[in-house]
């Protein structure tokens, strides 16, 4: 898997407000120091590429430091509109110049069209659960890898409307995506949670069902608490406790395999938010005697 091994362990999501706190830490860096248990990166391509002067800067440091991987916002797998080819392209540059061996998007989409022309709508909405939307998705998703000239991963989306046109459930068309396409699962432990108290079904029976020879890495991450019966996927909170307790039953099935804490707004300082990837780490070394089924190379 080349440099894909290299995405091991604890990853943190790199938002500019902790790039100064992250690289104060660094340079003084002792065996138990803070961060010593930050093992990859994750960045948004969107937010990167073409940047130039400081920014680009702060990335080439990071990228030298540390094993890197995208997650992508604006691809829209499921959206009716052509694929952004030329987006692609860019992706493809990005990846070879900073040596990053993983891309991953949403299973959903986030575009539209008006007035007969394509728009991003700023948000990630759900896809029928149905065979042709299996179909359709996963020939865009095929299009993307022969495009990137590698296998990509795919996140299991939060939703809150399930569309009255499917005709099987999310475990069922996520699994069927990732057939189809033959690539990796970007687990998402938080949005598993998520769905499972907005419609009611069991979430470790859920994670029992995900392939996991497909899984890559995870995120895990806060929500908000809308009603008893409705979460709102924030990535601006603590993480809760049954999320840490699904993500240890992960473990517990499948191996430790490498997870991320996002947080992408109420961000506090480093200092604290430390304490959960310090968490993650903690679950990671207390189920390290579980076998880890890796994923199948491209």
């Amino acid at each position: 898997m080349s440099l894909l091994s290299e995405i091991k362990g604890v990853g943190l999501g790199l938002k500019r407000e902790l790039i100064p706190q992250i690289q104060r830490h660094f340079q003084h860096q002792t065996p138990d120091t803070l961060i010593s248990n930050i093992h990859f990166l994750e960045i948004a391509p969107e937010n990167w590429i073409g940047a130039g002067g400081k920014y680009e800067n702060q990335l080439a440091w990071f990228a030298e430091r540390y094993p890197m991987v995208c997650h992508g916002l604006c691809l829209s797998l499921g959206g009716q509109d052509p694929l952004n080819t030329q987006f692609l392209g860019q992706v493809k540059q990005f990846l070879s110049h900073y040596k990053i061996p993983l891309y991953t998007e949403h299973l959903s989409y986030c575009s539209d069209f008006y007035q007969n022309k394509p728009g991003y709508l700023y948000d990630l909405l759900p896809i029928p659960f149905t065979d042709e939307a299996v179909h359709y998705v996963a020939d865009r998703i095929k299009q993307t890898q022969d495009i990137l000239g590698q296998r990509i991963a795919i996140e299991n989306a939060s939703f809150y409307l399930k569309a009255p046109i499917a005709t099987m459930d999310e475990l069922t068309f996520l699994n069927a995506v990732l057939t189809e396409a033959d690539c990796w699962l970007h687990l998402d432990i938080n949005n598993i949670y998520v769905n499972s108290i907005n419609f009611g079904f069991d979430a470790y029976a859920f994670l029992k069902g995900v392939p996991a020879e497909r899984i890559v890495y995870s995120h895990v991450a806060g929500h908000y608490q809308q009603k008893p019966d409705l979460l709102i996927d924030t990535h601006g909170a603590d993480v809760v406790d049954p999320v840490w307790e699904l993500l240890a039953q992960a473990y517990a099935l499948f191996g430790t395999f490498p997870t991320l804490l996002e947080r992408d707004s109420h961000i506090p300082p480093l200092e604290i938010l430390i304490k959960e990837v310090d968490i993650i780490a903690e679950l990671q070394t207390a189920n390290a005697h579980v076998a880890r089924c890796t994923p199948s190379a491209a």
